[in-house]
């Protein structure tokens, strides 16, 4: 490690980076002057000084040449080159060795030839092996105590250059994904049992759907290396499995895609058929695993030998179960094996018997590994205002907006502001002046012009000045008509945004960095989609990138896309993640290309609707080529001769009908609302005649747009032209990011601003990736913006590895470490999810969290939960049949108590009327989660009165989601685990709106100091479940009334299950009898009588009214009096009382 960092690729004197080229520059003068002077002073070595350098640089020559020599003319020559000091300084600086060793090592280690650390890494096998997986010292084991040092890189706070970074980066992100593919191994290898049998041949006593047992495996190529390479340019082999597995098995590995990262394992088992394996005994000498090494897919082969390429054709099906992999293998590896086996070791690749495959979600980190070494490997350019902060040096505030160059003085802020009192509100410290007195133009949108930003341009940092300039100047403006269809008004936000939220929105636009710090609640998302949108409308040939940790999170960002003013064909999703998206639309590549070629016919049938309406001759909506002559000699011509014709001269007036006359597109615009013209005001006629113009304008300005469709033929072609030249919006995951970084450079694309949504739950590199998607143009990035948003008191990134996460310290995000360096943030202060007193448990974490309005004033924050005494409690579940919480397998927790409390307490709701959607249950283990749906399928899944919660996971996976209703399982009874981490507190009392119920051993977390702030308020309340059986949902009571009489207090779970059973079969009952009670008689077909209405009856369904409903309840009440009059079932049984509330309720 010390001869690593002091032979680093960094300037001793400046600081600043230095390239190979220049740590090689250096070497070369440091050994010519050392050549130098033993020519000039040492006769002795005059075959070293006459060499040439590449002969004498390395370790064994300069030793060969220097090791016969005394101290005494060691010293000489190390005084001589200034590496010690002189004899008569030697009392001074006495921190000097002056024996033979030291000496020697001085001189060989300074001019010494030094191995490339870039050169070396890209010899570097991508794929980990054998030696790496199970090496305890490189990969630690899950368990990590914290104590002790350990041979790892460390992710700090600051690092001493991009190369370092990245590094630093690389190393762990390659040991972390070690950790997880040692973890697939086991699993799947020991699933398959494999033993040895009577004959020595390997016998499978087990199955694993990840992996299958190789029937044959040959290199089938090696490709020579290229110039000035020693691996070969290519090694494939073809591997065949024999797939005698259930279909849908079958059909996940005849679907493995290209690049999809498989891995070749050889064991040779000592074991006899029978023996079990032991997951607490170590795991490679059970099963004797021998080699391990990665390959990359091509492709399945079909009957003819040929890969099976993928794209829209159905791939052809293939007979039997045999099926044949091409793949790629490492070539770095394959030399060094190669190496190795012509020295007389065994050839690995003549050894393998098992493929696994791992889950496409995990199995990315070949290509991120291969991105970092690409950046390694090119000249990274980061913007000059982000450079130091990235690296954590520097004034952290330098690249806020309001210390950037080119802070802009006026933008428009389109509909942030819902109306001039909204607009007051935003900026309670500043004096806000209006250019207009008419009350009627006092409507958004609002142009701003901010004062200060005037005054700093003026008088630089003048501080008394800039004091006296917080002024912002609103100037209103009217959004030009765009047609005259409804459809044509522009989309408007709604949502009153508080003063913190119009900050973050305002530095969001800006240039500059900026950050936003979004409690749970908080309106990150729409802050986000609103930046997003003001910045397509103020920088219209600008483009934005937005990046979020998940494919939920994007696809929640693009629904509220959609619902502002922006044009459609300007968004782009790319990714995998949009088949989720809630929308008939297609946003993906391929899906947008489609959507504009389908637009394009539209707009062409709109041009021959044109063309017919102006009786004009000639085929001109064949082509948007022939559309676009069209508009120039006949559309503009025509316009241009309105105009000439409606437009005053030297202050004459003109008649207010003459627009309406000389309009010449009467025709066209027939479908329009009617009156097109209202013939009463001239400025109001001139804007609609305007604005159809603009309707017309904006047809052939798309038609020109799309042009480039119909040159480009093929989809590949169009969809890359979309991306590059007219997306605007440009969304996709940081995963998506990291593999695709290398294409998307090469297809030239361009950004210059990025939103990251999630910001605190991506790993370091995953977040740096992002900024260096697009090739610098003149040496300078054209980054502009960088907006994260996120929340770094909530859950950081997951890393699985104990060691990397809290030594490494891999879990901190960038967000994190950047807001730990002091760059100013912008705080979300306002949370509209949880009703107050929910809110109150994770509050105190944030330094100004209130609640919004609506928390407190809307119907359901002001009810009451039906059927519980409060709206959050903690439940103490004490151990059932003496056990608490169970370890069936390391790390897999459970806790059945609680398990049946949750379900029960779900059960309860569902029977009082809860809709199941409403009700999420959490735990903060994986195997609580599984105990759970257990319990679920056997209690109540296929119960048609009861179902399923709208979902049952961990607190982790449920970061970023909310619902009404959270029953929450802490599971632990014996230790606190990892609920320890304030981080996963905070997610786990956050995402409830409405209702809160814990179950927990509260002995054992009422002495946690970290959880005392939350466990404080939850014990004020009583620790045993308090319901209210007889009220049921919709809730009637209001929050702050006490339920009528005394709650039914529940001493334990066995109590609350025997409850809710009997609770259950009086319901049951109930319905039955409503049932019976309502079907006495059969009643033929036809038995009913028609009913001539006495009113007038529409024949749309849509529009019948009120007095219709009105009539029937007076029959109804008729009905009622004839039944309790007669005895007998006869024809007017059929409109009984009871079967009338029957299908009501049904």
């Amino acid at each position: 490690m010390l001869k690593f960092y002091s032979r680093f690729e960094i300037s001793d004197e400046t600081g600043d980076p230095l390239t190979d080229h220049d740590m090689t520059e250096i070497h070369y003068s440091r050994i010519k002057s050392l050549q130098k002077a033993a020519f000039a002073k040492f006769p002795d070595l005059r075959d070293f000084s006459l060499a040439n350098v590449a002969s004498v640089d390395t370790r064994e020559a300069l030793l060969k040449h220097f090791g016969p020599l005394s101290q005494e003319k060691l010293r000489s020559i190390a005084t001589y080159l200034n590496l010690v000091p002189p004899p008569d300084k030697a009392e001074v600086e006495d921190w000097f060795r002056f024996d033979n060793d030291f000496l020697l090592e001085l001189l060989v280690s300074r001019h010494e030839r030094r191995a490339s650390q870039l050169q070396a890494l890209n010899e570097m096998p991508l794929y980990p092996t054998e030696d790496i997986i199970w090496n305890e010292n490189i990969v630690p084991s899950e368990y990590f105590s914290g104590e002790g040092c350990l041979a790892l890189p460390k992710l700090n706070l600051q690092f001493l250059t991009l190369h370092d970074y990245l590094l630093r980066n690389f190393n762990l992100f390659r040991l972390e994904s070690t950790y997880e593919i040692r973890q697939d191994i086991e699993d799947a290898v020991s699933r398959l049992s494999p033993w040895k049998a009577e004959d020595g041949s390997i016998f499978y006593g087990g199955w694993a759907r990840m992996a299958q047992p190789i029937v044959n495996f040959a290199v089938v190529e090696v490709a020579k290396p290229n110039i000035g390479e020693k691996r070969p340019s290519r090694v494939r082999a073809d591997v065949t499995v024999n797939l005698s597995v259930r279909n849908e098995i079958k059909a996940e590995w005849e679907n493995l895609r290209k690049h999809d990262v498989c891995f070749l394992i050889t064991v040779r088992p000592i074991a006899t058929i029978g023996t079990k394996y032991s997951y607490r005994e170590p795991f490679v000498p059970q099963v004797g695993l021998t080699y391990v090494r990665g390959c990359e897919i091509e492709g399945m082969l079909d009957q003819n030998g040929r890969v099976i390429e993928e794209g829209p054709e159905p791939k052809p099906q293939l007979p039997g179960e045999k099926r044949t992999f091409r793949v790629w293998l490492d070539c770095n590896q394959y030399r060094a094996d190669m190496d190795l086996a012509s020295q007389g070791k065994e050839d690995v690749y003549e050894t393998f018997n098992i493929l696994m495959r791992r889950k496409p979600k995990e199995n990315n980190f070949k290509a991120v590994l291969e991105t970092i070494r690409e950046l390694m490997n090119t000249e990274c350019v980061v913007p000059g205002w982000l450079h130091d902060i990235i690296l954590g040096y520097g004034d952290p505030g330098a690249a806020h907006y309001s210390r950037m160059p080119n802070e802009i003085a006026t933008m428009d802020f389109n509909d942030t502001f819902l109306n001039l009192d909204h607009l007051r509100a935003s900026f309670p410290e500043h004096e806000i002046r209006v250019q207009t007195d008419d009350p009627k133009k006092l409507v958004p949108p609002f142009r701003l012009t901010f004062g200060e930003v005037l005054s700093k341009k003026r008088y630089s940092a003048d501080t008394d000045e800039l004091k006296s300039s917080k002024v912002i100047t609103v100037q209103p403006h009217v959004i030009p008509s765009r047609g005259p269809y409804l459809f044509n008004e522009p989309k408007k936000n709604a949502i009153p945004f508080t003063p913190t939220q119009v900050e973050a929105i305002r530095a969001g636009m800006q240039p500059g960095l900026t950050l936003v710090v979004g409690p749970p609640g908080t309106g990150k998302t729409d802050v986000a989609v609103q930046i997003i949108s003001n910045l397509y409308h103020n920088f219209p040939a600008q483009r934005t990138l937005i990046v979020t940790h998940s494919n939920q999170a994007l696809n929640q960002l693009f629904e509220k896309i959609m619902q502002l003013d922006i044009d459609e064909r300007h968004l782009l999703r790319l990714g995998h993640g949009e088949e989720a998206l809630e929308t008939e639309k297609d946003f993906s590549r391929y899906g947008r290309v489609n959507y504009v070629l389908a637009k394009r016919l539209d707009l062409l049938m709109e041009v021959q609707r044109l063309q017919d309406s102006l009786k004009v001759t000639g085929d001109v909506a064949y082509t948007c080529e022939t559309a676009g002559h069209f508009f120039l000699y006949h559309i503009l011509a025509r316009w241009e001769r309105f105009l000439s014709r409606v437009r005053p001269r030297s202050g004459k007036i003109i008649p207010v009908r003459t627009v309406k006359d000389e309009f010449p597109f009467h025709r066209f615009f027939d479908n329009a609302p009617k009156p097109l013209f209202k013939c009463q005001n001239y400025e109001e006629d001139m804007e609609i005649a305007e604005g159809c113009f603009r309707y017309l304008e904006k047809i052939f300005t798309q038609l020109e747009e799309f042009r480039a469709f119909e040159l480009l033929r093929s989809g590949l072609d169009r969809s890359k032209y979309l991306l590059v030249k007219e997306a605007k919006v440009i969304a996709m995951t940081c995963t998506h990011a990291a593999l695709k970084r290398r294409e998307l450079v090469d297809l030239g694309f361009k950004y210059d601003n990025i939103l990251m949504e999630e910001a605190a739950q991506i790993l370091e590199i995953e977040t740096f990736i992002p900024l260096l998607l697009q090739n610098p143009e003149d040496g300078f990035s054209r980054l502009k913006r960088w907006i994260m948003i996120g929340d770094h008191h909530q859950l950081p990134p997951v890393i699985k590895n104990m060691a990397f996460q809290k030594y490494s310290n891999m879990e901190q995000s960038l967000f994190t470490r950047i807001v730990r360096l002091g760059v100013p943030t912008v705080d979300l202060d306002g949370q509209g999810r949880a009703r107050p007193s929910i809110c109150n448990l994770y509050k105190w974490r944030y330094k100004r969290l209130g609640n919004l309005a609506h928390v407190e004033n809307w119907p359901e924050y002001r009810v009451a939960n039906p059927g519980f005494w409060f709206d959050f409690q903690l439940i103490n579940v004490e151990d059932f049949n003496g056990v608490g919480e169970s370890e069936p397998s390391p790390y897999f927790y459970q806790n059945l108590a609680e398990a049946e409390y949750c379900v029960a307490v779900f059960m309860y709701m569902r029977l009082i009327g809860y809709p199941a959607d409403k009700i999420s249950i959490l735990t903060t283990y994986n195997g609580q989660k599984h105990l759970i749906r257990d319990v679920i399928n056997i209690r109540c899944a296929t119960n048609p009165l009861i179902g399923r919660p709208h979902k049952v996971t961990t607190v982790d996976k449920y970061q970023g989601q909310q619902n009404d209703y959270i029953l929450l399982s802490l599971v632990r009874t014996k230790a606190v685990g990892h609920l320890r981490d304030v981080r996963r507190l905070v997610v786990a009392m956050s995402r409830a709106r409405l209702g809160l119920y814990i179950f927990a051993r509260v002995s054992l977390f009422k002495n946690c100091f970290e959880l005392t702030p939350a466990f404080s308020q939850l014990m004020a309340r009583p620790l045993k479940l308090h319901i209210v059986p007889h009220e049921a949902f919709p809730a009637q009571r209001l929050n702050n009334c006490a339920p009528q009489g005394a709650p039914q207090e529940v001493e334990d779970m066995p109590q609350m299950a025997a409850f809710v059973y009997e609770f259950y079969i009086q319901k049951v009952q109930a319905m039955k009898s409503a049932f019976y009670g309502a079907q006495k008689v059969w009643q033929k077909p036809g038995a009913q009588k028609e009913v001539v209405p006495e009113h007038f009856v529409s024949h749309h369904p849509g529009a019948d009214d009120d007095t219709d409903s009105e009539e029937e309840q007076e029959r109804i009440k008729s009905d009622m009096k004839q039944e309790h009059v007669e005895v007998t079932a006869d024809e007017d049984q059929q409109e009984s009382p009871e079967r009338m509330e029957v299908s009501e309720e049904a």
